[in-house]
């Protein structure tokens, strides 16, 4: 098993040290919310993002924008994220996030959802990269945080210019980029294709941090990505929901070739148990219950016949019912092992 060299350099965006190999939590709107990050960082994630905030919500004061900005010094370093097309709004919403005090301003050129896309913002400005160039260049010269940009490969099979891309970016200042292995065409279908993350890295006039993003849902597949494609570090998203201890479970193989023990069963009542309390109380009862739907299934994946309690508690309302049926899962698979690791 090849783990790696004490020699490695410290990976900065800016002066922001984030270790040698650092793991990146992805921003996802109703997932990377506050009651999750905790947990994600208390697993060792070393960079965490807040879900995409858009940028005209933001300049118009809306509650949901605002909220978004919330941010708890145990989180840092932790990135600010925003979504836009319009560049005074941009550069507006660069203000208003650098009031904040996050350690960074990350930009959303990723989002393939269609209601982004039709405002020509998240995936929907890869149509457009000298708008995208521009867009960034005042979102940089707007404020004195570090500006980073999360994006795509490209917007379909035909467009795939992010090595290109990514030189425009670091040129007009960027200090770190994420991409996501596949086209805004593709969604979330199919195999992420890191190779032109690769060639991002191996370009020679490159010289800010390359995160890669996309299928990285298992230690070993962190290590041979790692080794494969040189990146800086990893972006993880969607193998982290319900699942928090992936960041966990990654730093220990690829520092000692070891996958640690799975959380057992009161791990996970405990982790939901707490997830459940902060959702409720950072988002109020009503919406606190509801977003933690989309959490239970992986939470729970592997036990046999938990089908039963999951819909239970994706229909549930009350919040003290919630927690006895935690309690009866608690107690039921005290002494049964998954079928499957996570």
């Amino acid at each position: 098993m090849i783990i790696f060299a004490e020699t490695e350099e410290m990976v900065k965006i800016g002066d922001i040290a984030l270790g040698e190999f650092p793991l990146l939590l992805a921003p996802m709107e109703d997932v990377s919310d506050p009651p999750f990050r905790a947990l994600c960082k208390e697993q060792g994630c070393d960079m965490m993002y807040t879900e995409f905030i858009s940028v005209e919500g933001l300049i118009r004061d809306a509650d949901k924008s605002v909220q978004k900005l919330d941010i708890y010094d145990y989180e840092r370093p932790i990135g600010i994220q925003i979504f836009g097309a319009e560049l005074d709004s941009m550069m507006r919403a660069a203000e208003i996030v650098e009031e904040a005090k996050p350690e960074v301003l990350d930009i959303n050129y990723g989002c393939p959802v269609k209601k982004v896309v039709d405002k020509n913002a998240g995936a929907g400005i890869l149509r457009d990269i000298d708008k995208m160039v521009k867009l960034t260049e005042a979102v940089v010269r707007s404020t004195s945080l570090p500006v980073t940009v999360k994006t795509r490969l490209g917007w379909d099979e035909h467009s795939k210019y992010i090595v290109d891309v990514a030189e425009r970016l670091q040129d007009v200042g960027i200090r770190a980029i994420s991409i996501h292995g596949r086209t805004r065409k593709q969604m979330y279908k199919g195999e992420a294709d890191w190779s032109l993350i690769r060639s991002v890295k191996e370009n020679p006039r490159i010289h800010i941090p390359v995160f890669g993003n996309g299928d990285v849902d298992s230690p070993e597949k962190a290590l041979e990505y790692k080794e494969r494609f040189g990146v800086d570090g990893i972006m993880i998203g969607r193998a982290s929901i319900g699942y928090p201890w992936i960041f966990r479970d990654i730093k220990n193989f690829l520092s000692t070739g070891v996958t640690p023990p799975p959380p057992d069963i009161h791990e996970r009542v405990e982790a939901v148990r707490r997830h459940l309390r902060f959702s409720i109380e950072w988002k109020g009862e009503k919406l606190g219950v509801l977003e933690m739907r989309r959490h239970y299934t992986n939470y729970f994946r592997g036990y046999r016949n938990i089908k039963q309690y999951r819909s239970r508690l994706v229909t549930e309302l009350e919040p003290q019912t919630l927690f006895d049926i935690l309690d009866e899962i608690e107690n039921e698979y005290a002494s049964r092992e998954p079928i499957s690791l996570s």
